[in-house]
This record gives C-alpha cells, sequence and structure tokens, in this order.
C-alpha cells in the first residue's frame, strides 16, 4: 500500500515521504496511529496544504521529547524483585515496570517508548534504550536486584551473579592446610 508519511518512521522514511509499505503495517499501525496517509489525490493535497503545521507540530514533539531526554540520558533506575541464588528472577522485568517507575521518579514515558526486545529475567546492571521521539532516543540504566544493598553494590560495579570460586577454593585450602600442619604436629609428638 502506497502512504504519505505524516512523521519520521523508523528506516521507512521521512515527513512528506511516499512509500510502499505491506497492507498490514499500513492498517495496523500507520494509519490508526495518525503516522501516514493513504497516496490518494485528495490526501496528497490535504498534505500539501497541512505541511507547515505537521512540521510545527513535530518540531513541538521533538523539543518536548529533547527536553524529557536531559534528564534522563544515563539515569539509572533500581528495580527490587525476588530472585533465586544464580540471579535468576522468579518473575521478569517488563517494559511497564519500567515506564512505571520512570513515572514515579517524574518523567512521562509510555510503554511504547521503552525499547526493551526481551524482557529482563536476571539480576544485575542492564542498559535500555528509550525511543522518546522518532529523532530523540536515549539509554537508560536499569539496576534489578533482590535487596537495596545488593542494588548499591551492583552499583558499586560488584557482580552478584558470577559466583566466587577463588575465595571457595581458597577457603577448602587453608582449612586443608590446617588440618595438614595439625596433623603434623601430632605426628611429631608421637615419634619420642
Amino acid at each position: 500500500m502506497k502512504v504519505i508519511l505524516l512523521e519520521r518512521v523508523g528506516r521507512t522514511g521521512h515527513i512528506g515521504d511516499e512509500v510502499n509499505v505491506k497492507n498490514g503495517f499500513a492498517r495496523n499501525f500507520l494509519l490508526p496511529q495518525g503516522k501516514a496517509l493513504r497516496a490518494t489525490e485528495a490526501n496528497r493535497a490535504k498534505f500539501a496544504r497541512d505541511r507547515a503545521d505537521i512540521e510545527k507540530r513535530n518540531q513541538e514533539r521533538r523539543e518536548a521529547a529533547a527536553g524529557i531526554a536531559e534528564g534522563l540520558n544515563g539515569k539509572t533506575i533500581v528495580l527490587i524483585r525476588q530472585a533465586g541464588e544464580t540471579g535468576q528472577l522468579y518473575g521478569s522485568v517488563s517494559t511497564r515496570d519500567i515506564a512505571d517507575a520512570l513515572g514515579s521518579d517524574g518523567f512521562s514515558v509510555t510503554r511504547g517508548q521503552v525499547d526493551l526486545p526481551d524482557a529482563i529475567k536476571t539480576v544485575g546492571m542492564h542498559t535500555v534504550a528509550l525511543q522518546l521521539h522518532a529523532e530523540v532516543e536515549v539509554s537508560i540504566h536499569v539496576n534489578v536486584a533482590r535487596s537495596e544493598d545488593e542494588a548499591e553494590r551492583q552499583a558499586a560495579g560488584e557482580d552478584l551473579t558470577a559466583i566466587n570460586y577463588d575465595d571457595e577454593a581458597n577457603e577448602a585450602f587453608s582449612e586443608l592446610q590446617s588440618e595438614v600442619g595439625s596433623a603434623a604436629e601430632d605426628g611429631e609428638g608421637d615419634d619420642e
């Protein structure tokens, strides 16, 4: 289906471009959300007449998104969730959870603006992209932890999902050395 874009849409095109898209994409996404018009003579004339208003409205939205982006870029949010010993969450962190956390911090971000390909299913620091406008994208950090203390340790750079085998090995070696040492001392007294 041939459509006229009313705003920039990903890799599809920019304002005013006439592009061929799949019928389902046009009917289910572009047309209902007001991102495009069917490419008919009447709509071409309407677009030509309203182009200045459409570009002005797009500029206002971009500036509003840029204002929100200034406060958000590089921001870290903490989400406390239940997880097992290996760091696997019993549930998951979705776009809704991230949007709600940002909303409670005073930022107006919708679920659709959170670009999360797959739900977060492990504790740790995760980088998440936010698409605030077609031309404004920022990244935030999501710190998923089991407790506030664990969140602070993760923020300081500690990896709590890795099992530290070195500490366990050193502890076992120390115990073995003390056992061997005490056995050797016991053996020396028996020979006399």
